[in-house]
């Protein structure tokens, strides 16, 4: 139990007390109350606005009910103060011996403090990356991989399962170019000089070696076969192909997915058709013309009957064709059937987009709301581009890649870790520079280095006090002062801070948490280079490094379990 868990306990008990008195009706709904810190750190440690939530059920006045509970709260051990600001807000001040007591809760804990069960058990499949299987994973992926991994395991530290997914789209147009790319590649493979790329194909060298595999189990079968003959074979095995190119990419990330959904399969299954049977019952969708395209002139446009989604019923701007004229499916139609599956195996979904899908938002939105009738929880969290620097300057494209920078040369220069903790280091909504120079600096500007630092620094502390004969143990936790309790009390924020961060379905918050926690462990620290007796390790008073290493160790502990969230892993030293 954390300290915030604990308070919550001493609350739901004071407000039982005051049921039991008649001071309040038994049943009152008490999930909006909250136990948190206060907004200004003056005011004290803790804050509650239950008696702001309570008081018009109850029919009472926030003010009197603030001073009952009050009167409950002030008689707990751990409140060393407790008073009533504005209309009702109830401040606490806690007595020093609820941060030590902290300090053990998060030794105790380990690698589960901070671990809730907030998620209830609730089912959630993410989607993200989805790239079209078209070639290696690029930096443009990137990010959305690792905010929806970083994500997924977020949830999980907060009590949900969570399915990690990925959408192969294979059953569109890209796919049969990549064929026909892999044909030309296939040709070359046979010695035919095929010149330059022909505009339209993708011109990367990746496709080589799915080219020679073609002709070393085919011989020259399909060198001047008409595509009827070979397209289908060759896009099977190219998207295979690029599958197993993906998973490697994403596997150097540290990225796995549990399952890999097929376009293809979607379709050949009917689940298109069954999608639409069953908003069809719902009359949900409907055969209808769409209005003429804004600016189009009467002859430049003809009217087409067409299934038309009932989308503008659910937020949408206006109703959405799930089929083409020539009865193919609608890139909306496609997903609004995959949706649907996804839906029957999770309880909430999220699908982590570019932000270059931002206009089908509203619309997937609204076929998620009409096909589980609003009981799925579905959030789709919009990522930003990364631009790519070199000392400031943008880097140059990748030949093997034909147009892009791929993923695979970025985290072999740079590494994995680097990589992750720094697409995490800003909103996914907003736009990032990633440059080479910078992420990898050994300065307080760098976040990921300053993280890491810190968490090296204890580890050193550790293995330095270790040589000094003064081991980690039982220690005095009464020697730790003022400002060495100070930062127990934001260490203390971890676990309220994972749950925030899974609430808002926003795992940048842990990064955020992380640098101001290694930013506040520094200037500790720092506080030694003036004041001998106030480094961590004082090899004359062995009494108070021990309590000092117990508040290292937390502070340690805390670091790891949040760089393992974010997929990092925590340094014992800076190389």
């Amino acid at each position: 139990m954390t300290l915030y868990t604990r308070f919550a306990a001493h609350l739901d008990a004071a407000l039982d007390r005051l049921v039991a008195a008649g001071t309040l009706p038994e049943g009152l709904d008490r999930r909006n109350v909250t136990v948190e810190p206060p907004r200004d750190a003056s005011h004290g440690d803790l804050a509650t606005n239950a008696a702001m939530v309570l008081a018009k059920p109850a029919r009472t006045n926030p003010r009197a009910l603030a001073d009952a509970l009050v009167a409950a709260l002030g008689a707990i051990d751990e409140v060393a103060e407790v008073s009533v600001a504005g209309p009702g807000f109830i401040n606490m001040r806690l007595a020093d011996a609820s941060w030590r007591d902290e300090l053990e809760a998060i030794a105790a804990a380990g690698d589960d403090y901070g671990r809730s069960s907030t998620g209830q058990g609730i089912t959630v499949n993410i989607e993200y990356v989805s790239a079209n299987p078209t070639g290696p994973m690029h930096m443009g992926h990137c990010r959305g991989a690792v905010v929806g991994d970083a994500l997924a395991s977020l949830l999980e530290y907060a009590g949900h399962k969570v399915i990690r997914e990925y959408y192969v789209n294979d059953a569109g147009g890209q796919v049969d170019t990549l064929a026909r790319s892999a044909h030309l590649r296939y040709r070359e493979a046979l010695g035919e000089d095929v010149g330059a790329i022909p505009e339209g194909l993708y011109p990367g060298e990746y496709l080589i070696p799915v080219g020679q595999a073609l002709a070393v189990e085919y011989g020259d079968r399909f060198v001047g076969a008409p595509d009827g003959e070979w397209l289908v074979l060759f896009r099977t095995r190219a998207v295979a192909a690029m599958l197993v190119m993906i998973r490697e990419d994403l596997a150097l990330l540290g990225i796995h997915h549990d399952l890999f959904a097929s376009e293809a399969e979607l379709q050949a299954a009917g689940k298109p058709e069954a999608a639409e049977a069953e908003l069809r019952a719902r009359d949900l969708v409907y055969d209808g013309v769409l209005e003429a395209p804004k600016g189009e002139m009467a002859d430049d446009w003809e009217p087409v009957e067409l299934p038309l989604f009932r989308s503008s019923q659910f937020g949408d701007d206006q109703d959405r064709p799930i089929k083409k004229s020539n009865g193919q499916w609608t890139y909306f139609g496609a997903d609004l059937a995959y949706h649907y599956q996804k839906s029957q195996s999770a309880d909430q979904l999220i699908d982590i987009w570019g932000a270059d899908h931002a206009g089908t938002v509203k619309r997937i939105v609204a076929a998620v709301a009409a096909l589980t009738g609003g009981k799925t929880r579905f959030d789709v969290k919009l990522v930003q581009m990364v631009r790519l620097l070199r000392d400031g300057e943008p880097v140059k494209m990748s030949k093997r890649s034909g147009n892009f920078v791929t993923l695979a040369d970025v985290v072999r220069e740079v590494g994995k870790d680097v990589v992750r903790f720094t697409m995490l280091t800003r909103r996914s909504d907003a736009q990032m520079d990633f440059d080479f120079a910078k992420v990898v600096e050994a300065s307080k500007d760098n976040p990921v280095f300053y993280v890491q630092y810190a968490h090296a620094r204890i580890a050193s502390l550790h293995r330095r006090a270790a040589e000094a004969g003064i081991a980690a143990g039982s220690a005095d936790l009464s020697r730790l002062d003022t400002e060495e309790l100070a930062l127990v009390k934001l260490a203390a924020q971890f676990p309220r801070t994972i749950e925030t961060a899974a609430l808002a379905r926003e795992p940048h918050r842990i990064a955020f948490y992380l640098y101001d926690l290694a930013a506040a462990f520094h200037a500790l620290w720092n506080v030694g280079n003036d004041r001998p007796d106030r480094r961590f390790l004082v090899v004359d008073d062995a009494d108070a490094t021990r309590a000092r290493l117990a508040l290292a160790a937390a502070i340690g502990q805390i670091i790891r379990n949040g760089l393992a969230i974010m997929g990092v892993v925590a340094v014992a030293e800076m190389n």
